[in-house]
């Protein structure tokens, strides 16, 4: 549609002062631009493609919702407010709509969130820009430069420092847990448009340059319109993998450098002095689940498990092909200008007289430039490797790779070379050194009691005596073994840096740690460590409430046996232990799985000390808070004092990976929050009091009986509740979105024992109840502070000064302002049992209402989320655009529940999972 040029700038001054203002007023302004012009080129789109018919019914849908949610505001509504004539109305519209009609309305309103997470994503880029331009303000938190500066002001000074700098080790795991629901080609589309709005800052900019980023915008939102968004067929463990590789080229690979270079330039800012970048030490890998897990998905063979691993060898193979060449494009010294160190021309002399042949050939190059004729070689060996790594001229190892780099650096440095050697070498350097020549570390995981099952079948002391011959293995335990010879294998074919560790779901004793260290040797696997090879360390994996309490018993019987012993003493008396957050949650609560955790992780560490072991936990998050999810910074400082080695893994899942990962200035930004909340509980300063932490941790205790006792009553083991949950929510349509390989149940029983958590938390999230996040923590915490003045005066106390108890509350206050009981009521009406519909919703309610007046009483605020500003103004903006959905998410339901069926209703139900999930950036 004919309108003027949405981005021209007509103050040039006025538009720079705006990406670099700190006023709340002036700084949001571009944000609001951008959301307006994305939604009206959306609207011309609507048009064009489909008509002022449908941008008619969008635009109704949307002012009746905003018309709605103002009343709310006006009237100070309950969560179950008076249902106004605006929502009355909104459901008629929506009732009346054929299926297509609907999915179409679904389209325009997911496609608008879609654009409106760009422009927040951009936002957040452009305010770390500007917050990087006021070097007068105390540092943004979280930022390694805070951090440095706070370590400082502690007394500590920079030596000391960079030793605990030394001992941190962050490790983001990618896992396909299926929580991204957004397909491939679409996060493509994604990103072409992020990049034209991030141009859209760049000034001076002419009248032109905006037109034409314009237009490229349009034309990308044109191309996600006539896309499906919502898969046609079940994504592949190889489609789930490519997923996870496409973060790594475009973002995470180049941007390791660039965390290197600021965290040298906040040692100076703050200390004065700075090492170089080459000599800070290694503090970030990355490691994937992607074709290594097991647990619950048969579609995770060993071929499959193969393919990743070459994938991932040739995603990186491939990207130091192209650094490679760069560099030697850029390398053109002359020893006619310059000398070469003895050491790089004797290296040129051994490689002219063993690789011959060489296309093209060195010779090509002048005779004097000797860097390029040696990287020559040097490139010839690296695509041998790549692409027929049994030639005995190819790089065996990413060592021997270095090695030859590190010559070139050296030689530049001594021949006054040093700026080439720090922007062009080190970097590559640091990348050899994180990615190797396998990319990410892949976990192997499957279930305990596979393992327990395989060591009946196969050593169950059958063939004593006369006792008869056993029966062949069944086809579990066949697998099974075919996952470890298979692991064998590929730990002699890959680097053996790509497979070090084997997961094991639902560890509960010894003999569960052990069943895996006895199968994998039984099958070739070296298990124990050597100098070339790490082995296959065993990572029990406690995820309920009552494996959390006995996991320190459990590891110490462990840790104190003599042949385990020997298992640690070749791993460097070091172990990995991994805790799950969703499982507990589903099983005890999020208070009761909160305090666990936190006790399992700090008594885990105290008998690590007693054993003489260095412990690296894993901590099994997932994206939504009800899965372990919420700000990483916080949770890693929330960790127990003096209960942390440095070390830590850590699942990104989801649609967290693309919140984190999809972006340069983003992907820097996560990383060194993890980096930094590491160094921060490391070199902790501030523990505090003996009588005081015990005075809060018998709160909890006491809080947290409370809320489990209550939980299991009500949740749990309320018969009541599996049924509201299967009728009151769209957990039964979750295969339609096909946002994953796995299926949602371990297996064929109904119970919710059996449900996995991320269904668990997608149906509450979906229809509004977001129950994961809070239920149980009113009820605890006002029996508490029903006990008394003091009582009351000590959660404030620890709201402000116990750092775990502040990481609890203000999960469970995102998680709140996320429901909608206006909108659950209408999920809560699909339960044709009207008893069971009322008792459940009603005490849902209940707890809501006690959770949400307790929560504000401790933090002293008058409504939720009032002391995070922006995250309350993103979810109030967004709330009108997320209910139409629900309305139509709702309307779909019914529909089918009464019977009818068809394809076009699946996909239109997927296709508003697709936009609710967008609109509240969260899906299970």
């Amino acid at each position: 549609m004919a309108h003027e040029p949405l981005w021209t700038v007509q103050d040039q001054a006025r538009h720079l002062a705006e990406l670099t203002a700190d006023e709340a007023a002036l700084k949001e302004a571009p944000l609001r631009r951008d959301v307006r012009s994305l939604g009206m080129l959306l609207g011309d789109v609507i048009r064009e493609q489909e008509g002022d018919e449908l941008y008619a019914a969008v635009e109704e849908l949307r002012h009746l919702a905003m018309s709605h949610r103002e009343a709310e505001d006006a009237e100070g509504a309950s969560v179950e407010g008076p249902v106004d004539e605006a929502m009355r109305r909104a459901e008629q519209v929506v009732d009346g709509m054929p299926v297509d009609s609907a999915y179409r309305l679904t389209k325009a309103f997911s496609i608008y969130f879609e654009l409106t997470n760009l422009a927040e994503t951009n936002h957040r880029k452009r305010r770390r820009r500007a917050t990087a331009l006021h070097a007068d303000q105390a540092p943004q938190p979280g930022t390694f430069h805070g951090t440095l500066l706070r370590l400082r002001d502690a007394g500590l000074d920079a030596e000391t420092v960079l030793r605990h700098l030394s001992r941190v080790r962050v490790v983001p795991v990618f896992t396909a847990h299926p929580t991204e629901v957004s397909r491939r080609t679409v996060l493509f589309k994604r990103r072409r448009i992020a990049e034209a709005l991030e141009h859209l800052d760049r000034l001076p900019m002419t009248d032109a340059e905006a037109a034409g980023h314009e237009a490229a915008i349009a034309a990308e939102i044109t191309a996600i319109w006539q896309t499906d968004e919502v898969r046609r067929r079940q994504p592949s463990v190889t489609d789930e993998a490519k997923m996870g590789l496409d973060y790594y080229p475009g973002v995470l690979i180049p941007t390791l450098p660039a965390l290197y270079f600021e965290m040298a330039d906040a040692f100076r800012r703050a200390f004065g002095q700075a090492p170089p970048p080459r000599e800070l030490p290694q503090v970030v890998r990355f490691g994937s689940w992607i074709g290594g897990d097991r647990d619950g998905n048969p579609f995770v063979t060993p071929d499959v498990t193969r393919k990743v691993l070459r994938l991932a060898r040739e995603a990186i193979l491939d990207y130091y092909v192209t650094d490679l060449e760069a560099l030697t494009e850029r390398l053109s010294s002359s020893t006619l200008q310059v000398p070469v160190s003895p050491e790089l021309a004797d290296a040129l002399e051994r490689y002219t007289q063993t690789i011959p042949s060489l296309d093209p050939t060195p010779e090509a190059r002048s005779t004097t430039e000797t860097y390029r004729r040696f990287l020559g070689y040097v490139g010839w060996r690296l695509r041998a490797a790549r692409d027929e790594p049994a030639n005995p001229h190819a790089y065996p190892d990413a060592a021997a790779f270095a090695a030859d780099l590190r010559l070139v650096r050296e030689s530049l440095v001594r021949n006054r070379g040093e700026r080439p050697a720090r922007l062009l070498l080190g970097p590559l350097l640091r990348k050899v050194e994180t990615f190797g020549f396998h990319l990410h570390t892949l976990d192997i995981r499957q279930h305990a009691r596979f393992h327990e099952r395989a060591m009946a079948e196969l050593f169950g002391g059958a063939g004593e005596g006369d006792a008869p011959l056993p029966p062949p293995p069944s086809e579990e335990t066949m697998q099974l073994l075919e996952t470890f010879r298979a692991v064998a294998e590929l730990k002699r074919t890959y680097p053996a840096d790509a497979v070090q560790t084997y997961v094991i779901s639902g560890a509960r004793s010894v003999e569960d740690v052990l069943a895996v260290v006895r199968l994998a040797e039984t099958s070739g696997v070296r298990v124990a460590g050597t100098e070339d090879d790490p082995g296959l360390m065993p990572v029990p994996l406690f995820e309920s409430i009552e494996d959390l309490r006995n996991a320190p018993g459990v590891c110490r019987a462990l840790w104190t046996r003599e042949d385990y012993g020997r298992l640690l003493d070749s791993w460097g008396r070091r172990q990995e232990v991994m805790l799950g957050y969703s499982d507990s949650n589903k099983d005890g609560g999020m208070l009761t799985s909160t305090w666990e955790i936190y006790k399992a992780h700090r008594e885990l560490h105290r008998v690590a000390r007693e054993c003489g072991v260095t412990l690296r936990l894993f901590h099994g998050r997932g994206g939504t808070v009800g899965r372990g999810g919420g700000p990483t910074h916080r949770a890693i400082t929330s960790q127990p004092a003096g209960a942390f080695d440095g070390e830590i893994k850590i699942t990104e899942q989801g649609e967290v990976l693309n919140w984190k990962y999809s972006d340069p200035v983003l992907a820097e930004r996560s990383l060194e929050l993890m980096v930094a909340a590491s160094l921060d509980a490391l070199a902790r300063t501030d523990a505090p009091e003996p009588a005081q932490e015990e005075r809060w941790e018998r709160a909890m205790e006491e809080m947290s009986a409370d809320a489990f006792g209550f939980y299991r009553e009500k949740i749990a083991e309320n018969a009541d509740i599996l049924v509201y949950f299967q009728q009151g929510t769209p957990v039964g349509e979750l295969e339609h979105a096909r946002i994953g390989s796995r299926p949602a149940r371990r297996g064929e029983t109904r119970g919710l024992d059996d449900l996995r958590a991320i269904p668990w938390v997608f149906g509450w999230m979906q229809s509004r109840h977001v129950l994961p996040a809070w239920f149980g923590v009113g009820y605890a915490m006002e029996r508490y502070a029903a006990r008394g003045a003091a009582e009351e005066a000590l959660l404030r106390e620890m709201m402000g000064a116990f750092p775990l108890f502040e990481d609890l509350i203000r999960n469970v206050e995102m998680g709140m302002a996320k429901a909608d009981f206006s909108i659950a009521r209408r999920y809560a009406a699909l339960v044709p049992d009207e008893a069971l519909r009322e008792r459940v919703f009603g005490m849902l309610v209940e707890e809501f209402e006690r959770t949400r007046r307790v929560v504000l009483r401790i933090t002293g605020q008058k409504q939720l989320l009032e002391d995070n500003p922006v995250l309350a103004r993103s979810i109030r903006l967004r709330n009108p655009y997320v209910d139409p959905l629900s309305l139509i998410q709702v309307s779909l339901l019914r529909r089918k529940r009464a019977g009818e069926e068809g394809d076009d209703l699946n996909y239109a139900l997927a296709a508003t999972i697709n936009g609710i999930s967008a609109g509240l950036r969260n899906t299970g």
